[in-house]
């Protein structure tokens, strides 16, 4: 039986999500590490990859089940309770078994914490800290990349992809509370891409921006930090 599992994770201490051969700390190498110990020994889908020390609210996982952990609730229950405190199991549901978390989603949605003031210890690593910024300037400026664009300056070099072309559907920045949010809502994303046009706002004016964006030219961008980065929904 396929299942499609949603999580949530802190990824302070884990090495990004994606399986690494150099090591097991990885969210999705601990996840299959535990559902072995429960005779599951499928393989994990994600609906994509996230780096290390980025972190999730709404990451989809699939993988199979057999027939004898049919009672999903208590799946869920089992999980939670083996995975570290930093993993957590928000929903498994059943799907049909052609479901695939990364192939069939549709949009990814993201967004970026940061407060305004100077860091403290005990958000450091679940958010990021920039003091002094101009909201008002970024939410003129994240519009800038709404639509098609290709983003090959947006990209941390040495990735390997067919196409550095996407689209991305919606962006917000607004304060919630103490929290500026930056959101972001597209059909795919390049490595760190996100971390670059955060990088941008905080730091480039809107012509700036937009001759990168158009691979005019490229402008030093120091990536926004990762702890800020959340993984929040994936579309299907």
């Amino acid at each position: 039986m396929r299942v499609k599992t949603t999580i949530a994770y802190n990824g302070t201490t884990f090495l990004g999500s994606q399986i690494q051969k150099e090591s097991q700390n990885t969210i999705n190498g601990v996840i299959e590490k535990v559902l072995a110990q429960l005779n599951i020994n499928s393989t994990l889908i994600a609906s994509g990859r996230t780096d290390k020390a980025v972190h999730a609210t709404g990451q989809v996982l699939h993988f199979d089940i057999p027939s004898f952990w049919e009672n999903l609730n208590k799946l869920k229950k089992v999980l939670n309770e083996i995975l570290p405190l930093s993993i957590r199991v928000k929903s498994i549901i059943l799907v049909d078994d052609d479901f695939h978390a990364r192939y069939d989603a549709k949009k990814r949605v993201y967004r970026y914490i940061i407060k305004d003031t100077h860091s403290n210890p005990f958000e450091n690593e679940i958010i990021s800290f920039y003091p002094n910024i101009n909201l008002e300037q970024i939410q003129q400026n994240i519009k800038i990349f709404e639509g098609v664009h290709d983003f090959l300056y947006f990209m941390k070099t040495g990735s390997e992809v067919q196409s550095t072309s996407r689209e991305i559907y919606k962006t917000r920045a607004y304060k919630y509370k103490n929290f500026i949010i930056l959101y972001f809502e597209a059909n795919g994303f390049l490595r760190s891409q996100i971390r670059l046009m955060v990088g941008a706002l905080l730091s480039l004016d809107a012509k700036k921006i937009q001759e990168q964006l158009s691979l005019g030219k490229k402008h030093k961008i120091k990536p926004a930090k990762a702890n800020g980065l959340y993984l929040a929904k994936i579309k299907y």
